[in-house]
């Protein structure tokens, strides 16, 4: 078995290597100066708790302590994280989406469409009427990706 150097680079490999085949992919990598590695996967379906211990033991077992320490977190992106990949949108559509804008414009609707270029919702709002709270559905509409700031699913319960 070949060892590894710490790189991102280095790193991206392994994670590919052992995601190749499956619906879950890399989402974001850090690699601090202290060999801190922190991987974040997600999934079409889903991610579990197996999922990240099996590509922590095979990023593990292509590195060598012995020339390199380091300290090794696979874990799943969550739904506390913003989207960072479009393939993460295209997992949410006909979802609630919490839509951040670059002028703070803050958007609540549920995902219709995504592409490279806009995102398309259909939006919602809440409406106070005295002591009473009410969500009407908006108007579809559109926001080029150029201008979304940050994009997170809304978890109901």
């Amino acid at each position: 078995m070949r060892k590894y150097m710490i790189t991102e680079k280095n790193i991206k490999q392994l994670v590919d290597e052992q995601l190749e085949g499956t619906d879950r992919f890399l989402v974001a990598l850090k690699v601090s100066s202290s060999n801190d590695i922190q991987v974040f996967i997600d999934a079409d379906s889903a991610v579990t708790i197996d999922h990240c211990v099996e590509l922590s033991r095979h990023i593990e077992g292509n590195l060598d302590r012995d020339t390199e320490d380091f300290e090794l977190k696979v874990m799943s992106s969550g739904a506390d994280r913003p989207f960072s990949m479009l393939r993460q949108y295209q997992k949410h559509i006909g979802k609630k989406v919490d839509v951040l804008t670059n002028d703070e414009k803050k958007i609540i609707g549920t995902l219709l469409e995504v592409d490279e270029k806009k995102i398309k919702l259909l939006e919602e709002k809440t409406v106070t009427r005295g002591k009473s709270k009410k969500t009407i559905i908006g108007d579809e509409i559109t926001i080029p990706m150029e201008e979304v700031k940050r994009t997170k699913v809304v978890i109901t319960f």
